[in-house]
């Protein structure tokens, strides 16, 4: 029986209809940007396994770095220890995010790196209005977010997501929110005028910064973001910055809030932290934050953690993913794929049969125009079967087609994924 075979009769599968679903493609090991199946045709990983692949698959550094540490310590529990790679990723992590950064909170994927920030942002206020002995009502308790956010699976995260296909059998369990449109020159003012009625009561302002990945891959404005950011800012708002897909250079610089003068009081990182290796999110916060924790009320004390947090071998691999990354080769790489994208942005323009074009650093996205603007737009099948044919693996969201390639892709590889492209779409 082969492993696809075996694998229907046991698995069940992510964002995958079970009615009719095509059988897997199993993929027995992967090299650089390459996938092997079981018949040892290859796929060029265009998609970087959901944005989680930097530097390529089984890559040969970050592998031998694991293979050391396994042999040292593999699990610790982290309430009361410590261990030196989670340390020494805090240390380094620190180094490199903006400036007012100042505490590293672990947990285990993107979606638990945003409840963390949420349940931060929200206790922050309940340790701030109540005193010991006397529990005091809470007033900043709601959540600004953007409409077509989308920040994670769990309760919390698609609490703060939009109301959309990813969330609706819950839309009666999930807590209230204030959504905003992503900000323009027409809509900026509007925008401020809905936030200055509700902001004494508006804990945080979640936003993925700059690309709202899962929602289509949607690219707006740094200049009228950072207007935006100011404001809330200024009406005492903690600003949360969901970085999860847009951390680690894929919009050109090392994470999308270096585009905005103003900086998020918290950041959620994970999918390239470990360079795709291993799971593990982070939390990074500021001193403002981390201070209302520091207080004699074992009360305000942070309840949260999981098993694995600060696991080892992760950082570990998240260690090893960012010497890679921080390599002049890598750093040069970044832009060379932003440049290879916009001289392939100006084919595209050409194209009938599609619309809204957009690229920003590493991303390139655009819209077929068959079908609905939506998810569940069968486009999507079409085009990942189309192109799996000519050896690319692309995974449009619905009729959104995109290229998010690891950094390691060499130039032929790239003229392939953009031809095949240019072929599907002429």
């Amino acid at each position: 029986m082969t492993l696809a075979a075996r694998d229907k009769q046991v698995i069940w599968h992510p964002f995958t209809p079970q009615k009719n679903m095509p059988s897997p493609i199993a993929i027995t090991h992967g090299k650089g940007t390459l996938l092997f199946d079981e018949q040892n045709n290859s796929y060029i990983d265009a998609i970087s396994s959901w944005w989680v692949t930097l530097h390529g698959h089984a890559h040969p550094y970050i592998a031998e770095r694991l293979h050391q540490q396994a042999l040292r310590l593999e699990q610790v529990i982290f309430a009361g220890f410590t261990h030196e790679p989670a340390v020494a990723l805090a240390e380094r992590l620190l180094q490199i995010l903006p400036s007012n950064f100042s505490k590293i909170f672990y947990s285990d994927n993107g979606s638990t790196s945003t409840e963390v920030a949420l349940k931060m942002a929200i206790q922050y206020w309940w340790n701030q209005q109540s005193v010991a002995g006397s529990r005091l009502p809470v007033s900043r308790t709601k959540i600004l977010a953007f409409t077509n956010a989308y920040h994670g699976d769990t309760f919390g995260a698609m609490s703060v997501s939009d109301r959309s296909v990813f969330t609706l059998a819950f839309h009666e369990l999930l807590f209230e929110v204030v959504f905003i449109d992503v900000p323009d020159e027409h809509n900026i003012e509007n925008i401020k005028t809905i936030i200055t009625q509700q902001h004494e009561n508006i804990a945080a302002f979640i936003y993925e910064p700059l690309v709202q990945g899962a929602g289509g891959i949607k690219m707006y404005d740094a200049t009228w973001m950072n207007d935006l950011l100011q404001f809330v800012q200024s009406k005492d708002i903690i600003c949360i910055a969901d970085e999860v897909m847009t951390g680690f250079g894929r919009t050109g610089k090392l994470f999308a809030s270096e585009y905005m003068a103003c900086t998020p009081d918290i950041i959620c990182l994970s999918k390239g932290l470990t360079g795709g290796t291993m799971a593990l999110g982070v939390t990074a916060c500021s001193n403002k934050i981390y201070n209302a924790y520091v207080q004699d009320d074992k009360l305000k004390t942070f309840f949260h953690g999981h098993s694995f947090t600060a696991n080892p071998l992760a950082c570990t691999a998240a260690l090893a993913s960012l010497d890679l990354l921080l390599k002049e080769e890598c750093l040069q790489q970044i832009p060379w794929i932003a440049a290879q994208h916009q001289h392939f942005l100006q084919q595209l323009y050409t194209k009938k049969n599609i619309k809204n074009v957009r690229c920003l650093g590493t991303i390139i996205a655009f819209e077929i125009t068959e079908g609905a603007d939506e998810y569940l737009n069968n486009i999507s099948n079409v085009i990942t079967q189309q192109c799996l044919q000519e050896g690319i693996y692309l995974r449009p969201l619905g009729n959104t087609v995109y290229i998010m390639p690891p950094y390691c892709i060499t130039a032929e590889e790239l003229n392939k994924v953009y031809a095949v492209i240019n072929k599907l779409v002429s």
